[in-house]
């Protein structure tokens, strides 16, 4: 099982898939399709996942393109595959047909662009901090400069950590509220004092929608109740030693 977004579909040209666990060779905490070439899994499991994943996807493994994220809002334009060691960088972009740009995420939002006129496309690992500096507008920014205009992008927001799920502290709150005040509208009450719940979803779609972009479509799927799914925050609470990560791309077909 694995997820599209139906506005993307919709979209002439390309490909794109919000890949699951299903699938792959890897095993215990890491079962199924782990993506994750920072995790702890064994490395031949990995790669076998992600010749899966560039199959499915269309495309050759050495074109099958992630970054080493550091969850920056720093962005790569991609013209092939990588010359030598992944960018760290948060969101690529590319206009060539063929070259699938995938992030990967274990409770982060994955974000997928496309620009169907200007054949143009992205893809953007956006986690609280990334959202918050600023990935998804540079994201854009990086896409215009290949020739695309915002009011033609679509973009997708696939599986991530949902606000029932995603419980923060105090400080984290004010991380947000010390910025701008209204946006408190995010953080949702928590069974704990001095606790509250954060809906990075809409901040995502927030910021998408400040930026100029009017096609969103939110998949709506929570990663952490659902164990088809690799979750850092469930790994965590379960007191498991590493976790996996699921990959999510987009390729321009040729």
């Amino acid at each position: 099982m694995s997820f599209t977004s139906p506005l993307l579909s919709a979209l002439p040209g390309l490909r794109h898939i919000f890949f699951t666990r299903d699938g792959g060779v890897s095993t215990g905490i890491y079962r199924g399709l782990n993506g994750g070439l920072g995790s702890r899994d064994n490395p031949a499991h990995v790669q076998a996942n992600r010749r899966r994943m560039a199959e499915a996807m269309g495309v050759a493994p050495s074109h099958f393109l992630t970054a080493y994220q550091v969850h920056s809002p720093d962005v790569a334009i991609a013209d092939g595959p990588w010359p030598g060691e992944r960018p760290k960088v948060d969101a690529m972009v590319t206009r060539v047909p063929g070259l699938a740009l995938g992030v990967t995420t274990a409770d982060c939002g994955p974000v997928l662009f496309a620009d169907p006129k200007a054949r143009v496309i992205g893809a953007a690992h956006a986690g609280w901090k990334g959202a918050f500096t600023g990935v998804l507008e540079a994201t854009i920014d990086a896409m215009e400069s290949l020739g695309a205009r915002r009011a033609d992008v679509t973009v997708a927001i696939g599986p991530l950590i949902r606000q029932p799920s995603y419980e923060v502290g105090a400080e984290f709150v004010a991380r947000f509220t010390d910025v701008d005040p209204a946006l408190v509208r995010f953080f949702a009450p928590s069974t704990r004092d001095r606790h509250a719940m954060f809906d990075l979803a809409g901040f995502i779609r927030m910021r998408l929608e400040a930026a100029g972009l009017t096609q969103i479509d939110d998949l709506g799927i929570d990663t952490y109740p659902d164990d088809n799914l690799f979750s850092y925050r469930r790994s965590v609470h379960r007191k498991e030693a590493d976790y996996g990560r699921q990959i999510h791309a987009i390729v321009l077909e040729g």
